[in-house]
């Protein structure tokens, strides 16, 4: 009796033991154009997150008492709001725990509404959309690591006009949420400043003739052109409108702010300006850096740290609830101060990264370098912000 006894009991301490050893599997969403004109940014948007899930993994994270499995479900949004909004759909339907996208702020605007209605809401953290719309709908569930283009705008206006000095500027955008929103807030702060803005220009983000534009721009002699768009458009306009023989200052957001610009636009890339909401991704951790390198073998192109962290906030947002049920993570999520890649990130009230710095580039030799970062209203030399607050992983 006693032998039986015993052996029963090895029994059940095997299967509690197998039990302990099985993982959970957890889903998390990535969503971004995989194809298109953009592709590059939006893998480069995945493979941020794409990097954060494989560390998790590898680290044996235990949620709850049982070791959980990530798994990134990536869809390709095409930088369509149509498609994007499917997209959310098809994310919502698989269940995913939580959401690391999407790229452009015309998909993220609708898609956010579809992880909002889901039951319960799904929390969703872009990396990149920087529209201010976005977190103005008073959704709990949908956050930003990056700044709004109502702090982007003036950054690189103000920037634009204090060094160029330009007393006639033509404004241009591609039609979209996130390009008209842009071209918006650099047109308010140059007016604000008494520089005047020419009627404001547009055409498509698939537009890459741009000759009928610029030829009607050239005509009133501006001394600098802003676009509000991607690269895969900015570059075309730029190069454009050196043939044309314009001779202004361009500048550009974000979208366009990428070393593709070399290879669309050419020699005329040397001299551009534009601007980044957040930090460059050369001052990411250098933890995060040289891992990218290590996984992908290139280096990241422009938001990859920042969907880095936003990967990595959704998870630490579960380990702090222990729990990987959205309805009890969120709390934690909307209240945590979490040290990343990109450094300090906490949500404001409405979801906004708090005091998001912006950076302003210039092109030189063919490559990007940031040469200022403005936060809380203070502009500084990049290398002497580097020095005040050296490599985020040192921290």
């Amino acid at each position: 009796m006693t032998r039986s006894r015993l052996l029963l009991a090895a029994m059940v301490l095997a299967a509690v033991s197998g039990c302990e050893k099985k993982s959970t599997a957890i889903a998390i969403g990535s969503a971004a154009p995989l194809t298109g004109g953009i592709a590059h940014l939006g893998k480069d948007n995945e493979n941020g997150a794409r990097l954060a899930i494989e560390e998790a993994n590898a680290a044996k994270i235990k949620i709850d008492g049982r070791e959980v499995q990530f798994d990134l479900i990536s869809f390709d949004d095409q930088a369509d709001p149509k498609v994007g909004t499917t997209v959310a759909q098809k994310l919502v339907d698989a269940k995913v725990a939580g959401v690391v996208g999407h790229l452009n702020s015309g998909v993220t605007i609708p898609a956010s509404a579809v992880y909002n209605g889901a039951s319960p809401p799904i929390p969703m953290i872009t990396g990149s959309a920087t529209n201010p719309k976005l977190t103005e709908q008073g959704f709990k569930n949908v956050f930003r690591v990056v700044g709004r283009d109502d702090q982007q705008g003036p950054a690189i206006a103000n920037y634009l006009a204090s060094t160029a000095k330009p007393k006639l500027v033509a404004v241009i955008d591609d039609a979209t949420a996130y390009g008209e929103g842009l071209a918006n807030e650099v047109e308010k702060t140059l007016t604000a400043a008494a520089v005047k803005v020419l009627p404001r220009e547009r055409g498509t983000d698939k537009t890459t003739d741009w000759k009928a534009v610029l030829t009607k721009v050239k005509g009133s002699s501006p001394d600098a052109v802003f676009y509000g768009g991607m690269d895969a458009t900015g570059g075309p306009l730029l190069r454009q409108g050196r043939e044309l023989g314009i001779k202004a200052v361009f500048s550009f957001g974000d979208g366009a702010c990428t070393d593709n610009m070399k290879q669309l636009a050419g020699e005329a890339a040397d001299g551009l300006l534009c601007s980044q909401a957040g930090i460059p991704p050369q001052a990411a951790s250098k933890k995060f850096l040289d891992s990218y390198k290590k996984r992908f073998k290139v280096d990241p192109i422009l938001y990859a740290p920042f969907t880095y962290d936003a990967a990595n906030l959704l998870i630490e947002a579960m380990k702090r609830a222990n729990s990987v049920d959205p309805a009890k993570y969120l709390p934690e999520l909307q209240k945590i101060d979490f040290a990343g890649a990109t450094g300090r990130i906490a949500f404001d009230a409405k979801g906004d990264r708090a005091d998001a710095e912006m950076t302003i580039f210039t092109m030189r030799a063919g490559r990007l370098e940031p040469i200022a970062i403005i936060k809380s209203g203070k502009t500084v030399k990049y290398e002497d912000f580097i020095a005040q607050t050296g490599d985020a992983a040192k921290k």
